[in-house]
């Protein structure tokens, strides 16, 4: 766990020396320069996290050392402080890019809960830069993003299995993406410069689906006045998609059934059999194998559509992929709403990170929608985030998700565990972690040491 590394510049010895021993008892690791000159200087040598600089020095002055140091790093913050207050003085560090600004002698609470603010602000924006990093390259399934394991596994599947004929079953929740999955298993195989046509099964009547998939003659029923080609027929030599399957009448089951076996359909009002060559691949949100016991779907279909099947993760089971859809996401109604924002608030990220998505990628996406609409600056905080969102309780892990038992544990070996879960979730940040556990970063540092957490 790497100390943040803060610049102290000032051309008062007794000063500088203060100040350093009192960021050293907070935990950071402190250099020194006598002047601006002298400071920037050392920025263009060595990486530091923050450089907190006096304004009124003798060869170079702080506001000339702020602008030298951010037009060689202008993600580096900078906290200018003097004894000169001034609304002049201010307003120029600010127009400057200074982070801050604070009037000695200081308020040393406010100095600590400056920088702390201040390096997290900084850090974060480093993290929203890699999330938009990742978000410009170029993946083999590019509509589907993430990193997760949960995920890994479900995009090796379809690897595996788009090149092939196989009709195709996804399950899972609603929002998880499945029209997604649907979408790289055909741009991934040979038909991918055939048609992908999508039925929406739930969405249509009984007699409607039967002549929106398979077509119907001119006359075959009220308000059939001409003859129309069903979606096999548009979809001959691609694939044909069928969502949500689970809410098929089974009267039109038997006909799929028979599309499915012989390759062949009947538009509605015609006995004269028409060859498609079509793949297949179906979604439900049902579970199948209980509609077949409850006699709402056919057996026989079930096992000729149950030829191989992907299951869609919900959003909860890939809560590393969080950040990275979120962006997305606000990248695109950024764009969409004319607006320029940045990223998260570290706030913001870890109320979505603890909140469940009952809703799925379908919610989150909602959700960002909501926050690029409602934000007022360029980075979105939970103040943003939908109410259930941002009051999301903090996760706490089972034993089925890698969670010890609790039982028979002593408090401290509770508070052990506690401590080294914050510290593996927030990458060991210390002050994030202090945060989130509601203690001082000096409390988080006695107990790693008490309990030799490394």
């Amino acid at each position: 766990m790497n100390a943040s590394r803060v610049l102290v510049v000032d051309d008062e010895s007794a000063h500088r020396s203060m100040l350093k021993t009192m960021l050293r008892s907070w935990g950071y690791n402190v250099e020194e320069a006598a002047d601006g000159d002298e400071a920037v200087d050392l920025v263009r040598e060595k990486p530091y996290d923050i450089v907190l600089t006096d304004v009124r020095m003798a060869r170079m002055d702080g506001i000339d050392a702020l602008k030298s140091i951010l037009a060689f790093n202008p993600a580096l913050p900078v906290i200018l402080m003097t004894a000169y207050s001034s609304v002049e003085t201010a307003v120029d560090a600010l127009r400057a890019g200074a982070y801050d600004y604070l009037v000695k002698p200081l308020d040393f609470d406010l100095l600590k809960e400056t920088l702390e603010q201040a390096i997290e602000r900084s850090r974060h924006s480093v993290e929203n830069r890699e999330l938009r990093r990742q978000l410009s390259e170029t993946s083999e399934i590019p509509q589907i993003l993430g990193k997760s394991p949960a995920l890994r596994t479900m995009l090796d599947y379809i690897a595996a299995v788009a090149p092939t004929e196989a009709t195709v079953l996804i399950t899972g929740e609603s929002g998880t993406g499945k029209e997604l999955v649907a979408r790289a298993l055909h741009n991934g195989g040979s038909r991918s410069d055939k048609p992908l046509v999508t039925v929406n099964c739930a969405a249509l009547s009984e007699n409607l689906l039967e002549s929106e998939l398979f077509g119907h003659e001119k006359g075959s029923f009220t308000g059939a006045d001409k003859r129309r080609e069903g979606r096999f027929a548009q979809a001959d030599g691609g694939t044909l998609f069928l969502d949500e399957i689970g809410e098929m009448p089974l009267s039109v089951q038997a006909k799929l059934l028979r599309a499915l076996q012989e390759g062949e359909i009947q538009r509605v009002g015609s006995d004269s059999p028409i060859k498609v060559d079509v793949r297949v691949i179906a979604a439900t949100n049902r579970d199948l194998r209980q509609e077949v016991k409850e006699k709402r779907f056919r057996e026989d279909l079930y096992f000729r559509l149950n030829v191989i099947v992907i299951e869609t993760p919900p959003l909860r089971a890939r809560a590393g992929d969080i950040p990275l859809l979120a962006a997305s996401f606000v990248q695109k109604f950024a764009e969409k709403n004319h607006k320029s924002i940045k990223g998260f608030t570290p706030q913001a990220l870890d109320c979505m990170t603890r909140y469940s998505w009952p809703g799925n990628v379908r919610e989150l996406e909602n959700a960002a929608e909501r926050a690029v609409i409602l934000c007022r600056s360029d980075l979105i905080s939970e103040a943003d985030l939908p109410p259930n969102v941002a009051n999301a309780p903090p996760a706490v892990p089972s034993a089925s998700e890698g969670g010890a038992s609790l039982a028979g544990l002593s408090l401290d070996e509770l508070e052990k565990q506690a401590i080294e879960s914050m510290m593996r979730e927030t990458g060991d940040n210390k002050s994030e972690a202090a945060r989130r556990l509601g203690i001082t970063r000096a409390t988080l540092h006695n107990k790693l040491r008490k309990y030799g957490i490394d």
